[in-house]
């Protein structure tokens, strides 16, 4: 049957009026994440920009609650033979991940099969080390990353005679600085938030010391803990000693001591370097930051510290077709602007080294200069074995075993040394399970 003419004409002009490209079916891409609130909607916008910048694939983020939540359903979704293709996995899930045989499609290999240009150097070596082998390549796609820093009042160092242009660099100066805070008037020197994370984890990287054997989890699953050593005992002991003067006052597990800092009963803090936003909201006063302290006197002290937050994983099941379009949306996302934007709204870092120059040029940092030491703070040194990451299996149960023994030697329950030599020995026996199970 031939067509009237008007019809040709029209269909024609539809052609170029649009490619092919758009009128053919766009390739969705599921990205399950575990951000609510304001931090969701930023995800939100980050989907949409995506979706703007070309036509060929729709990204589709979808909120499963909290991390572990999150894990959870993606890991319970590729079971069922229905993944998403990004999941958002927090940091100590990593060597749960890893273990998935079959589960997760490493990050290198979805960008070489895609041939589009992808430069691994091109990204912060602190913040990827912790996502990538031992031999250096890519599983996951960094995403919130952030480092503990010390928070201070400047109004408190000022009214105790004690220059804010001058923070404390090493813990005895953290105690010089407190016993003087606490004579004039403050209710404690300092508190912590994530005291597993800031006082284990990050604190061994910071002296260079391991937590754990087989350069802390990266070299494979015999890993032992390590952090009832000396250095490890010498710290908490202090801390819990600190307790007696109000040097050093215990706020709780997970960053529930905030509120110490923000009210101005405490005049610092060690907190994540993402606390920023909630600070800026909260406190009436003017606060800055500087590197975390640390003891004089260790060899390679200080060195840098390691991430915490989550890195975006690829799931098997899907065609290759699909798997470019992840590549794609992860290549969008790593560009500076997108990257340096993030950084901004969030306080989260970089991922990547232009993405930090950017925002340097944009003067950012001079206007908010607690932004830029986190940077320099993970940028310190190369990463070393000790310092590039932690990878433990059933980390976030040792996690809770760490909260547990912590808060009995500030109760006076044990000495330091005490509490630590339990927290390893049972932080062991779940490793081991961690290994029978996934050998």
């Amino acid at each position: 049957m031939k067509l009237p003419k008007w019809l040709l004409i029209a269909a024609l002009s539809l052609l170029v009026i649009f490619p092919a490209s758009v009128l053919a079916e766009q390739i969705t891409i599921n990205w399950w994440h575990a951000h609510g609130g304001r931090l969701g909607e930023l995800v939100v916008g980050i989907a949409e920009g995506f979706n703007k910048s070309q036509n060929m694939y729709k990204l589709v983020p979808t909120y499963k609650g909290n991390y572990a939540d999150t894990m959870t359903a993606g890991i319970a979704a590729f079971r069922a033979k229905n993944p998403p293709h990004i999941l958002q996995v927090f940091d100590v899930g990593t060597a749960t991940m890893m273990a998935a045989k079959g589960a997760i499609k490493p990050v290198y290999e979805v960008m070489a099969e895609s041939g589009l240009p992808f430069d691994p150097d091109a990204y912060l070596p602190t913040v990827t080390s912790y996502y990538t082998t031992t031999d250096g390549k890519m599983l996951s796609m960094p995403f919130n990353s952030s480092t503990p820093i010390l928070w201070y009042n400047v109004e408190a160092f000022n009214k105790a005679g004690l220059d804010p242009d001058k923070p404390p660099t090493t813990w005895p100066e953290v105690g010089e600085y407190s016993k003087k805070l606490v004579a004039a008037g403050y209710g404690g020197g300092f508190t912590t938030a994530w005291i597993s994370w800031i006082q284990f984890e990050n604190f061994s990287a910071w002296h260079n010391v391991p937590m754990g054997t087989e350069e802390n989890g990266f070299g494979g699953l015999g890993t032992k803990f390590v952090y009832n050593s000396p250095l490890h005992v010498k710290h908490i002991q202090q801390l819990a000693d600190w307790q007696k003067d109000k040097i050093f006052v215990y706020g709780g597990r997970r960053n529930l001591g905030d509120p110490k800092f923000e009210t101005g009963e405490v005049a610092m803090i060690t907190e994540s370097s993402a606390g920023y936003a909630r600070f800026k909201a909260n406190c009436k006063f003017e606060f800055r930051s500087s590197m975390l302290p640390y003891w004089p006197g260790v060899p390679g002290a200080p060195q840098n510290t390691i991430i915490g937050g989550a890195s975006l994983w690829v799931l098997r099941g899907h065609p290759a077709d699909e798997y470019k379009g992840v590549a794609t949306f992860f290549t969008y996302l790593s560009s500076p602007s997108v990257q340096s934007q993030w950084h901004q709204d969030t306080g989260y870092l970089p991922i990547t080294t232009d993405a930090y120059y950017l925002t340097k040029g944009l003067g950012f940092y001079q206007e908010n200069p607690g932004m830029e030491t986190a940077l320099k703070q993970m940028t310190l040194h190369k990463p070393t074995a000790n310092s590039k990451g932690i990878r433990f299996g059933n980390f976030p149960q040792v996690r809770d075993i760490n909260y547990n023994e912590l808060e009995a030697i500030f109760a006076g329950k044990k000495t330091a040394q005490e509490g630590l030599n339990e927290a390893v020995a049972d932080g062991n026996k779940l490793l081991r399970k961690f290994e029978a199970a996934h050998k």
